[in-house]
């Protein structure tokens, strides 16, 4: 826990004095912000993903003649990215099953992978 802890307060905002505390109910708190932010700033990066991959099926290539649209394949991928996170992060909180670190430990999960997540989105928009 002592390990959780310290990598939460290092994702938070310095300030917070959830971060700092002791208490679960606090700490808990202090994860689920962690994990908003993540959520945000991936959510701004898929919807400028969708942008340029909707530009790019206004410009199909020669040979784009079968399979799905750069939006289709973006949306199925993030379809399936989403019950893969919760999924996970739902099997990484058994660890904790019924204590009181599950919540954190499912939260710290979803903000670690939706921040992966983000970086994914980005390089989809990096041209080589």
């Amino acid at each position: 826990m002592l390990l959780f802890a310290l990598t939460l307060a290092a994702a938070t905002p310095p300030g917070d004095p959830r971060c700092a505390s002791p208490r679960t109910a606090d700490l808990n708190a202090c994860a689920g912000a962690d994990w908003m932010r993540a959520d945000a700033a991936m959510n701004a990066q898929y919807r400028a993903t969708m942008a340029q991959m909707k530009a790019s099926d206004a410009h199909p290539q020669p040979d784009a003649t079968t399979g799905p649209t750069y939006a289709a394949a973006l949306l199925a991928s993030q379809r399936a990215w989403l019950a893969f996170r919760d999924a996970e992060c739902v099997s990484e909180g058994y660890r904790n099953r019924g204590g009181s670190m599950e919540e954190m430990v499912i939260l710290g999960c979803k903000a670690d992978l939706t921040r992966a997540r983000t970086g994914q989105l980005h390089a989809l928009t990096v041209t080589p």
